[in-house]
């Protein structure tokens, strides 16, 4: 985990994951590397570990879906700490926040705010989908 923690931070990457022998590194802001993981290429995801920088409750309810094994981050939401309870992942983290800001700093993150109220992964997962499929649209 300390070569990934290490990796991460050298490349400025936003995500780096292990799995096996392999590791591969991710540059998409928010939840799209995760998402596009999990529903492109699931079996990377399963007993991986994950050097993160940013996790809130979305995210974790990616990781969680997706099986991983392990994850360390930065900075993790209170929201997102509460559903990796009832989980088997073993989650380290430097800081614990309140909430996950925006990119300007003037509120939630869209995707911690749209989550926030849910109380399992599997209810965040459409909630995502339609979230990345409008924002990949090009529509708000």
């Amino acid at each position: 985990m300390e070569e990934l923690i290490d990796l991460l931070h050298s490349g400025g990457y936003s995500c780096a994951i292990a799995n096996g022998d392999i590791i591969r590194t991710f540059t998409q802001r928010g939840v799209a590397d995760l998402y596009d993981l999990l529903t492109q290429e699931p079996d990377f995801l399963k007993g991986a570990l994950i050097a993160d920088k940013v996790v809130g409750k979305g995210a974790a309810a990616l990781m969680i879906l997706g099986g991983i094994k392990e994850l360390h981050t930065d900075i993790i939401s209170s929201k997102a700490l509460e559903l990796f309870q009832d989980s088997d992942i073993k989650v380290s983290f430097i800081q614990e926040v309140p909430f996950i800001w925006n990119r300007d700093h003037t509120g939630w993150c869209p995707v911690e705010t749209m989550c926030s109220e849910e109380k399992s992964a599997e209810a965040i997962l459409p909630l995502i989908h339609n979230f990345l499929k409008r924002i990949r649209s090009g529509r708000k």
